[in-house]
């Protein structure tokens, strides 16, 4: 047998294969199956492309076969995102947008996600990315639709006057 050898030896062939039949995770059935016929004999290039891996691949998968059993032939769990705000500032970052930005501060008549990005990198030391300032007004409850933004000094005499001396269609 070439490569690396199979260590483990309480399951045989016809064991993986029934394990591979009642397991409820498709990912270990098919490692259990290219194990199974890497125990039978079949060349390890033929066992990882008969279930869809890489030689390389079905090789990492005996390393962890050989160290930790069937336990071993199933995708650990990923860690726990640690987000990057705490909810005491995703509530002041929800004020902020309650509140509208200051333009003289701000330099903005209207918030955009880049500018709350530059906000709440100032504010808060955390840059994040665009994109999850948008998730985390998504998760505030906030939609992308806003109303149309009226700059500071506008004059509402001069847009009435306008209003009325300009010809209807």
């Amino acid at each position: 047998m070439s490569g690396i050898e199979i260590t483990r030896r309480e399951f045989t062939a016809s064991d993986l294969r029934m394990a591979a039949g009642k397991s409820r995770d498709a990912r270990a059935a098919r490692r259990m199956l290219a194990l199974a016929l890497v125990l039978e004999g079949v060349d390890r290039t033929r066992a990882a492309q008969t279930c869809g891996m890489d030689r390389q691949t079905l090789r990492d998968w005996v390393h962890r076969y050989n160290a930790e059993g069937l336990a071993g032939l199933s995708d650990r769990r990923k860690g726990v995102r640690v987000p990057r705000l705490v909810p005491a500032q995703m509530a002041d970052l929800a004020a902020w947008v309650e509140a509208g930005p200051d333009p003289e501060k701000d330099g903005v008549v209207r918030w955009r996600r880049q500018d709350l990005q530059r906000r709440i990198a100032e504010a808060f030391g955390a840059g994040v990315h665009e994109r999850t300032v948008g998730k985390y007004l998504a998760a505030l409850g906030y939609r992308r639709l806003s109303v149309r933004p009226q700059h500071p000094r506008t004059d509402p005499g001069a847009q009435e006057t306008f209003k009325k001396t300009s010809a209807r269609p």
